[in-house]
């Protein structure tokens, strides 16, 4: 395999995955979250740690999550002293805005609201009101920003390659 070819795979790859994760972050914000809100704290913390539950799977993980991660990351790598790399490289900045959010705002939202237990068993709105939904949303806006900007910047990464290996 070439440098070139090795370097159009993985841009391209981190471009596809950005997109996915920016994607995945997006329904939430515009169908996932703005559906709940408008059910009982019931229907909302069971739907919910339903939901998390699901989205933790290799699927998801490996193909946007932790995929954007590594293939921008190696997209940046191989891209150095590219008329891509600068756009790459703030890809790659944005996305770990995105994954530091996650980590530190959303998964531990997340954790709460599923262990509280089961939806059947436990003061909902206590725990829905735990939840802090708002803030939830709010944060998650962050990472649709973020993942769709640096899907954007890689989306010109691929216009600068192409550009500079006709």
């Amino acid at each position: 395999m070439t440098d070139a070819t090795f370097r159009a795979i993985t841009l391209l790859g981190a471009t596809m995955t950005m997109g996915l994760a920016a994607g995945v972050f997006a329904i939430f914000a515009h169908t996932i979250m703005p559906g709940l809100h408008n059910t009982d704290d019931r229907t909302f913390v069971g739907a919910f740690q339903a939901i998390d539950r699901a989205i933790v799977n290799p699927w998801f993980m490996t193909t946007a999550f932790v995929g954007a991660l590594v293939l921008t990351t190696a997209a940046a790598i191989s891209n150095r002293g590219t008329p891509a790399l600068p756009w790459i490289a703030a890809a790659l900045v944005l996305y770990l805005v995105a994954v530091v959010v996650t980590l530190a705002v959303n998964v531990p939202l997340n954790d709460a609201i599923k262990a509280a237990g089961d939806s059947a068993n436990i003061d909902v709105t206590h725990v829905r009101e735990q939840f802090r939904e708002s803030r939830w949303a709010a944060w998650n806006l962050v990472r649709v920003a973020t993942t769709t900007s640096a899907f954007g910047l890689l989306a010109w990464a691929l216009v600068l390659f192409g550009r500079a290996t006709d």
